[in-house]
């Protein structure tokens, strides 16, 4: 059996954390202040989220699915969930103590302001969840400066400047996270490096099989697919490495195949971009003469 717990409203999920509603539609929780967790004997519990949620991880109390995948968190961990978004949490069926801070916030806050008009390129938000903010302890300092400087905020009785500074701190809370993601993408350069092979190597065995031909071109949405990633988090990652992004990347492969294709026989231009998926063999003509400056046949009489 699931429960279904509906994260949509400030109030309410401060009523359920012991915690005072100082705005309706933002709030900085102490975990700690909550009453111990039981979950009784549900298999697991499906949160489903209206507002943007951003949760400091203390304390392991559970796996949590998302989609398909479990998210690798652990003590010190930021974690990330945008309106629309489901996580499952599997109920561990034991009592604990949750532990840690929370920042929520409503959509509605963000209306008519600067954030509201960049919140979308925040992508760490739809990264998915084995996809975590692993903090170090300097960075971790500054997040929690970031959140009490919110607190205060929320303290304050509210007037006319009140909404314009809250969104502000917490923007730059938000842009001191894609800094640290920066960091982790640098300081995870080993584990990256083994996704770079496997997107090269998932790229030659698909070239290499008959998909090109039954599902088309390689799209950057089945690879990070094939790879366990979300889309986003891939394509951050594909650009940091290699200064492309992957879709630039792809293409590139698509025309260094094609250039081996070339040279394979008396293979028509048409048969050539048939067989690397292109629906229409001018797009394939079109692509190569922006990447290499020259037709297919061109290049096949020049070389």
């Amino acid at each position: 059996m699931e429960k279904i717990v509906n994260i949509d409203n400030i109030s309410d999920y401060n009523a359920a954390c012991n915690h005072k509603t100082l705005h309706p539609l933002v709030s900085v929780i102490n975990f700690s202040n909550a009453n111990p967790r039981d979950w009784g004997d549900v298999e697991s519990i499906r949160f489903e989220y209206g507002l943007y949620t951003i949760f400091l991880k203390d304390v392991k109390c559970g796996d949590i699915q998302y989609g398909r995948h479990f998210y690798d968190y652990q003590a010190g961990t930021l974690v990330f969930f945008e309106p629309g978004q489901v996580a499952t949490f599997i109920n561990p069926k034991m009592v604990y103590q949750p532990v840690g801070l929370g920042l929520l916030f409503h959509p509605d806050l963000l209306r008519g302001t600067t954030l509201g008009k960049t919140i979308q390129d925040y992508k760490f938000f739809s990264y998915q969840t084995n996809e975590a903010l692993h903090l170090s302890d300097d960075e971790r300092q500054i997040i929690l400066d970031c959140l009490t400087k919110i607190e205060f905020e929320l303290k304050q009785p509210i007037d006319k400047h009140s909404k314009k500074l809250i969104t502000s701190n917490i923007e730059l809370f938000l842009n001191y996270c894609e800094r640290f993601y920066d960091r982790q993408f640098i300081t995870r350069d080993v584990a990256h490096k083994g996704i770079l092979e496997k997107f090269e190597d998932l790229l030659n065995n698909y070239f290499a099989s008959d998909k090109p031909q039954t599902v088309g071109l390689p799209s950057v949405a089945y690879c990070a697919e094939e790879l366990h990633l979300s889309a986003n988090y891939f394509g951050d990652l594909i650009k940091k490495e290699t200064g492309q992004s992957a879709k630039e990347y792809i293409q590139n492969k698509t025309i260094n195949v094609a250039k081996n294709k070339v040279f394979e026989g008396d293979k028509t231009v048409n048969e050539i971009a048939y067989e690397l998926g292109f629906k229409y063999p001018q797009h394939f003509t079109r692509l190569f003469k922006q990447r290499v400056g020259i037709s297919p046949n061109e290049y096949k009489h020049l070389n």
